[in-house]
């Protein structure tokens, strides 16, 4: 990791920030975006930008989601990620939605969940330049995980990493636990 790729990192987080603390979309209640100073983050660290290998499932299962507002939505797990961390394997599932194209959303936990960071766990988007295939290396970066907008209000419904997605590693990258008062 560079000190590029670290420095274009912090100022993307100083970017969310001021949406999240001014834009009448943010998450962040309205009486609760005055005292607002910024969402907290780890440090950029390399080792959490792991490069995975790529599995696409061709016939996609769906996966009924659970979320925090009890509706369960379903999504089409298509792709699997295997990569290393401290040399051991891990996977993690991606997902669509039927008839999405685009990105593919990677809800996970780690052994940070409830910790350091939100308790229902936390979202990457990862966004290929091309199709994947079987094989295919793809940059899975971790200190681009963030929280979902249920972290901040209970207006929102956001779905919960399904236990396929709980990774039984320490993940201290990306955004930190909210705290917002």
């Amino acid at each position: 990791m560079t000190d590029d790729y670290a420095e274009r990192l912090r100022a993307n987080r100083r970017e969310k920030d001021e949406f999240f603390a001014d834009h009448p979309q943010s998450p962040i209640p309205p009486e609760h975006r005055d005292g607002f100073e910024g969402l907290d983050y780890f440090e950029p660290d390399p080792d959490y930008r792991v490069e995975a290998t790529v599995t696409v499932h061709d016939d996609p299962e769906p996966v009924e989601m659970e979320t925090t507002a009890s509706n369960p939505v379903r999504y089409l797990r298509i792709v699997t990620f295997a990569f290393d961390v401290d040399g051991d394997e891990h996977t993690l599932a991606g997902y669509r939605q039927a008839g999405e194209e685009g990105a593919i959303f990677v809800p996970f936990r780690d052994k940070t969940t409830g910790q350091q960071t939100y308790h229902n766990g936390r979202y990457m988007e990862l966004e290929p330049d091309e199709a994947l295939a079987d094989g295919d290396a793809v940059t899975v970066d971790f200190n681009l995980a963030y929280n979902p907008f249920c972290a901040y209000s209970e207006t929102f419904s956001c779905p919960l990493p399904p236990e396929e997605n709980w990774l039984e590693i320490v993940v201290p990258a990306g955004e930190m636990a909210p705290d917002i008062e």
